[in-house]
């Protein structure tokens, strides 16, 4: 019976299990967004939940021989059984509205959804599909940040993801970018705010770096809500919030804002 029930993460509530699946993961009591996985994220937005995952031929591999408590090749594995993923992003091909789209969704669940070298390679080959092919690119983010255990390969993915949506910024295709919670470090300061709209869901944490770093760097209390989706949005650096129960219908509307697609 324990499992039927669970506590919501911001009100406190108990909350039956059920109710909050049928509710997109949204408490009932207070809207509080619950953390939604990569396939999860696919099912909800493409028409009739049906898709073709792509790029799944390519895996993450240790070019450092990274090691700090645990090894990264034993965390890519634990996480990889954890999350049944090859990495942390899915790209996937589908329609939304009956328009084709290519979408890439992050996973936390792997690694903090962090952007190492092949997701920051799917996100390229994605962007390069949807310019090939005269698609529309979505990508759901949600991450802490380009993957430590990297290093510099790692950082290398800000420019070349930068770059590849760029080119579709030059070629006329729709990108919409959507932030979730968490999206913050590499991830914010590359391809999640290049998006032609720029959107989030309710009380999104989304920044580069964490409060505690920016206020020792400057030397001030940093004002109340800082890096939520709202700040954002009252100072410019977001387009709009959407609700979850609202994306999907919001998504089609814009992409046929962007592609001058009547309904």
């Amino acid at each position: 019976m324990a499992n039927l029930w669970t506590r919501c993460n911001n009100c406190r509530h108990i909350i039956y299990k059920q109710d909050i699946l049928e509710n997109l993961s949204v408490c009932p009591a207070c809207n509080f967004h619950f953390r939604l996985s990569a396939l999860d994220r696919l099912r909800m937005l493409l028409d009739e939940g049906q898709y073709n995952l792509i790029d799944q031929n390519i895996f993450p591999v240790d070019p450092l021989g990274f090691e700090d408590s645990v090894k990264y090749s034993k965390r890519l594995e634990e996480s990889k059984n954890r999350t049944s993923l090859a990495d942390a992003v899915l790209n996937a091909e589908g329609t939304l509205g009956g328009i084709p789209v290519i979408i890439s969704a992050m996973e936390f669940g792997f690694m903090g959804g962090s952007m190492g070298s092949i997701v920051g390679e799917k996100i390229t080959r994605a962007a390069e599909k949807v310019l090939r092919e005269r698609l529309s690119l979505i990508i759901v983010s949600c991450s802490g940040g380009a993957r430590m255990q990297e290093g510099a390969l790692s950082l290398m993915q800000l420019m070349k993801t930068s770059s590849a949506v760029a080119k579709l910024n030059e070629a006329g295709l729709p990108f919409i970018s959507v932030l979730t919670d968490p999206t913050t470090g590499g991830v914010t300061a590359s391809f999640a705010m290049l998006g032609d709209i720029n959107i989030a869901e309710p009380n999104a944490l989304i920044g580069f770096a964490g409060p505690r770093v920016i206020e020792q760097t400057i030397k001030e209390k940093l004002p109340k809500g800082f890096q939520s989706s709202e700040f954002l949005l009252r100072h410019g650096m977001l387009d709009d919030i959407v609700e979850r129960k609202n994306l999907r219908p919001y998504l089609i509307r814009a992409l046929r804002l962007l592609l001058n697609r009547p309904q």
